[in-house]
């Protein structure tokens, strides 16, 4: 642990000594602010001077670093603390420290160039030797090739959509799913068509966690395709199908038939496990990616609305400016993510920069008028006194220096880390507090849920 602490430290330093080079400045911002809709439950902080009125921890310093960009400030970072409340998981924490980052008049090329030598200089701290720049793909790209946005690429298994082969054929399962708008996609398992029924039956369990109501085998062998569900299908379909898939004798095809959100996840899932299994990984090895293109927003299935597929100030594609009246859920965003090894460590946009824009985007978000008002009323009127252009990025720090140490949890690279279930073993944080602490709040507790 002194050990971590200590790359810890010198990471933290190479950054500030990085950026510092580069002309930005390191400029604190407020801790407890308003609440906003970043994507997760803000923690919130009742005010003793304000009765039944809330500070919120900042989920992240987006808002205040755009003013600063509005104010004049040319360049900042900041290596910040942030605060979300959501479930625990072992590359997330209630609080965490982020690396974040603003330019104005930059665009995204600005971005990802000062990104790729800010890596480049923090892993030289625990010995490595990054060399920018690093390959990119779309977010379109990403999950047909990977059926996710934070591909692990230090191995192939790429996915296959089989979706026109398979439907010449006579199984049933596969039918009745493209013809209710789903797909057929599938992924080569090297070496296993000696895989037993009980290892079978063990894959088929895994990907139900992930909702697929099935997983579709095929073996390559010396004697041909064996597989309960080939004879639904001609000779040649069943070559056209090897040939796609690229697999060879020895080697084991398996499918998912679903809507395309739940074959992604469960074929990009089965995937890593299957790297895993195989000894497919170099855990040694370093794999940067840019994914770039995403969707300005996504679809909200439970509440029948739009929601920002980054945060709500994230720019469109200028060529698809027209869409955000036409169709919405069309729009591309100048946003951009870096994944290393399967992991999202940094994360970011161009900004918005025209009001109008702005409150057009709100709208989609059916953020009502007199919310927009009361969230961000300030922001909209200081973007209406001229803003430049700026784009910016964050990153998960710990989840760096996690990965820098070849930690699989970030809790082994934070001093004081809180439990799986919220709690700290040092202080037993959360605690109860005093009546007299209640009242002064105006909270009375009224039991459990």
């Amino acid at each position: 642990m002194q050990q971590k602490l200590l790359i810890r430290h010198k990471a933290a330093l190479a950054i500030r000594q990085y950026m510092d080079e580069l002309g930005f400045l390191e400029i604190e911002t407020p801790v407890i602010a308003n609440s906003t809709p970043e994507g997760a439950r803000d923690f919130l902080i009742p005010s003793r001077l304000n009765p039944g009125k809330f500070y919120a921890l900042p989920q992240s310093p987006q808002q205040f670093k755009q003013l600063l960009m509005m104010s004049g400030v040319d360049r900042y970072f900041q290596i910040v603390r942030c605060y979300r409340d959501e479930d625990l998981r072992a590359d997330r924490q209630l609080e965490f420290t982020q690396i974040d980052i603003e330019m104005s008049f930059a665009e995204q090329e600005d971005i990802l160039e000062i990104t790729e030598g800010l890596m480049q200089r923090v892993f030289a701290v625990a010995g490595y030797d990054v060399q920018p720049p690093f390959p990119r793909m779309t977010y379109t790209q990403a999950f047909e090739r990977y059926g996710c946005d934070k591909p692990d690429t230090r191995f192939g298994m790429e996915l296959t959509n089989v979706s026109d082969i398979v439907g010449e054929g006579e199984f049933r399962v596969f039918n009745s799913v493209l013809a209710r708008g789903g797909e057929v996609r599938g992924l080569v398992a090297p070496g296993c068509a000696t895989f037993s029924r009980k290892q079978l039956d063990d894959l088929t369990a895994f990907v139900a966690i992930y909702k697929a109501k099935g997983l579709a085998w095929m073996k390559v062998t010396d004697h041909g395709i064996e597989s309960p569900i080939a004879k639904f299908f001609s000779e040649s379909t069943l070559n056209l199908l090897r040939e796609r898939m690229g697999a060879e004798t020895g080697d084991l095809m398996l499918f998912v038939a679903d809507q395309s959100k739940i074959v992604s996840d469960a074929l990009s899932q089965l995937r890593l496990i299957l790297g895993e299994q195989l000894g497919l990984i170099d855990h040694k090895q370093l794999n940067f990616l840019w994914i770039v293109d995403f969707p300005l927003f996504q679809w909200n299935e439970d509440e029948n609305r739009f929601d920002s597929e980054h945060h709500p100030f994230t720019a469109p594609n200028a060529e698809d400016i027209l869409l955000l009246d036409e169709d919405p859920g069309k729009v591309r965003s100048q946003s951009y993510d870096l994944v290393l090894n399967g992991n999202e460590i940094f994360s970011g946009s161009v900004r918005i920069h025209q009001w109008d824009i702005q409150q057009k985007v709100f709208e989609i978000l059916k953020l009502k008028p007199e919310d927009i008002q009361a969230r961000f009323g300030y922001f909209l009127e200081a973007l209406q006194y001229g803003t430049p252009p700026h784009a910016g990025i964050a990153a998960g720090f710990d989840r760096i220096v996690m990965l820098m140490t070849g930690d699989d949890n970030i809790r082994e690279v934070i001093a004081f880390p809180k439990t799986q279930k919220g709690t700290c073993l040092v202080t037993g944080a959360p605690s109860e507090v005093t009546e007299e602490q209640l009242k002064e709040l105006f909270i009375r507790v009224i039991g459990s849920p």
